[in-house]
């Protein structure tokens, strides 16, 4: 089975009496998209500057490529591209010119930096600001000229840190759209650290939810709600008539269901630990009533996630 590029291994990290990061476990294999999703103060960043060797752990250990993080920082931050939520330029230089600058302390002579800072600028939308000083570049601006820096040296992991605070919604999607392209045509591993819910669940293959320094819950969304949600992982919608207690009795028996709720205009929501639409409709029609409409509804992050803090019965991983 392949290394995990990034292998968090019980990770926590004190301050005084407060946890900023507990027992924290996480694998993040290559080629993959993976969202780190919690509120601010979470203990996303906190996470972050210990995969670079900013941070050293209280315990556990960091590995980012089979290097020791703690041990070996300088070689860290060689192979992974970081973009911090608020990244700074030198304001009186170019776009360009901050690029070739970062690749020259990076070891790229200077014929090899100046070709590649063209490309990504041309890459991330920016070729017409090359020539522009990054201060008058809008924020928007300067996080395409911040994913343009991070991948100047050719990482292999790009991790970043709220990307898309203070961006228009149009610049968002072409933000997310670069970040999907990146990872489909060169197989670069990222991770995303956020609390957009729908940002994340547009690009991220895998989503951990973090909260109060705990990952609470990992994996893609079914599997989320199968961590989450055990008891109702299916919601089948039913639209029949009549829907008479009889009907609802006999759907209430159906193995695998735990709840039916009756909802207005001859409508009913099943949930149950498996997808028995198949039995619902023919029990329907074998009752008599006419069915109109069946469907499995699907959970989304923003269903997991708030689900999850409204309180109601969550079954947390241990």
């Amino acid at each position: 089975m392949q290394e995990p590029i990034i292998n968090l291994n019980q990770v926590t990290k004190q301050y005084d009496n407060h946890f900023a990061v507990k027992d924290l476990s996480l694998s993040i294999h290559k080629g993959e998209v993976f969202g780190l999703l919690g509120p601010n103060g979470a203990g996303k960043t906190t996470s972050i500057l210990m995969m670079l060797g900013l941070s050293e752990p209280t315990s556990g250990s960091v590995q980012v490529l089979g290097i020791n993080s703690t041990k070996y920082p300088i070689e860290v931050k060689r192979k992974v591209g970081y973009l911090p939520d608020n990244v700074g330029f030198y304001a009186n230089m170019t776009g360009i010119d901050n690029l070739i600058f970062t690749a020259r302390l990076n070891g790229i002579p200077k014929h090899i930096a100046k070709e590649r800072a063209e490309a990504l600028l041309e890459k991330v939308g920016l070729k017409h600001a090359a020539l522009k000083k990054a201060g008058t570049y809008s924020r928007g601006m300067r996080q395409r000229l911040g994913l343009a820096d991070v991948l100047i040296k050719n990482p292999d992991v790009i991790i970043l840190d709220e990307p898309t605070l203070g961006i228009d919604p149009e610049g968002v999607r072409d933000f997310l759209n670069l970040i999907n392209s990146l990872n489909k045509d060169e197989g670069i591993t990222v991770l995303l650290c956020s609390h957009h819910l729908h940002q994340v669940q547009q690009v991220c293959d895998r989503v951990g939810i973090f909260v109060d320094g705990k990952l609470l819950a990992h994996g893609n969304i079914d599997e989320l709600v199968r961590q989450l949600f055990l008891k109702d992982t299916f919601v089948i919608h039913a639209v029949a008539s009549p829907v008479h207690d009889v009907l609802l009795e006999k759907i209430k028996a159906v193995p695998g269901v735990t709840t039916v709720e009756l909802l207005h205009d001859n409508s009913v929501d099943i949930h149950c630990e498996e997808d028995v639409s198949s039995l619902i409709s023919r029990l329907i029609v074998e009752s008599g009533s006419d069915l109109y409409q069946i469907n499995k509804r699907d959970f989304g992050l923003d269903e997991i996630y708030h689900r999850y803090f409204e309180g109601r019965e969550i079954n947390e991983p241990h």
